[in-house]
């Protein structure tokens, strides 16, 4: 299938390894040329370069910041004196400190929202202009399971996930007569090294070995396991397509059928 965009332009946020680094390859892999970003320069360049080398494509390693407005500014100049313009952006942000919501402080709330919403807020503002004045564009953003059902454990998440939900359906009336669409995607358990750690905290707390966490985290999972970085990324293109064109405000879980509300 001829998903219509070799050639276009992609930023995406996040992207030294995990999800964010899986959409970025699965990007180049239909000929989109991507600019990733993460704090780790070093780790982004690595990354590029191999995106580069395998898939005959052009890609760049840039740093990013994301709690700093100033250098996402910073980076946004960098990718246009680059390629001169944004087709695709995936806005993925890291995800929060695990644990209790009762006991997060007033200044770890201001950096959470600071860095996972108003990042995202600040970024898309700065690359819509572009996006507006060719009459194309895709806005994909990262997100959580947590928006539709909380996850224990992780109430930061689903506490700041949610005013990106409907800040991103708000924004996709604005922006849909300009052949803009936005459309969020909600990891549930997917192997990334967020997992990983998700995985250390449990045998910590229970005391279980680490093969017996995960056989309990995979038998929630009506599809029997945790789901793969390139799954996710698939769908993520997708969106991000010209076949996709007719979708926007969407908010879709990519979970094995972990996620039990219908919405």
């Amino acid at each position: 299938m001829d998903l219509g965009i070799s050639g276009k332009r992609a930023f995406v946020t996040g992207a030294s390894q995990g999800i964010g680094r899986a959409i970025a390859e699965a990007l180049a892999a239909e000929g989109v040329k991507v600019i990733i970003s993460s704090r780790n320069r070093d780790k982004c360049a690595e990354e590029a370069l191999n995106i580069a080398q395998k898939y005959n494509t052009e890609a760049h390693g840039i740093s990013c910041d994301l709690s700093n407005s100033e250098d996402i500014e910073r980076a946004v100049n960098m990718v246009q004196d680059l390629y001169g313009g944004v087709d695709i952006l995936v806005n993925n942000t890291g995800g929060p400190p695990f644990g209790a919501i009762s006991k997060v402080d007033v200044k770890t709330w201001r950096d959470q929202f600071e860095s996972m919403v108003l990042s995202v807020f600040r970024l898309t503002d700065l690359i819509l202009p572009g996006m507006r004045a060719q009459n194309w564009g895709r806005v994909i953003i990262v997100s959580s399971t947590g928006v539709v059902e909380p996850i224990p454990e992780l109430g930061i998440s689903n506490t700041l996930r949610v005013s990106l939900a409907n800040w991103a359906k708000t924004l996709s009336y604005e922006i849909a007569k300009n052949n803009i669409t936005i459309n969020m995607l909600m990891p549930g358990r997917i192997g990334t090294e967020r997992l990983e750690n998700l995985y250390k905290m449990n045998m910590e707390r229970t005391g279980k070995t680490i093969e017996q966490v995960k056989k309990d985290v995979a038998s929630v999972i009506p599809i029997g396991r945790v789901g793969r970085p390139e799954e996710f990324a698939s769908l993520a293109v997708f969106l991000a397509s010209e076949n996709a064109s007719y979708i926007t405000g969407t908010a879709t879980p990519i979970d094995g059928g972990l996620t039990r509300s219908i919405l």
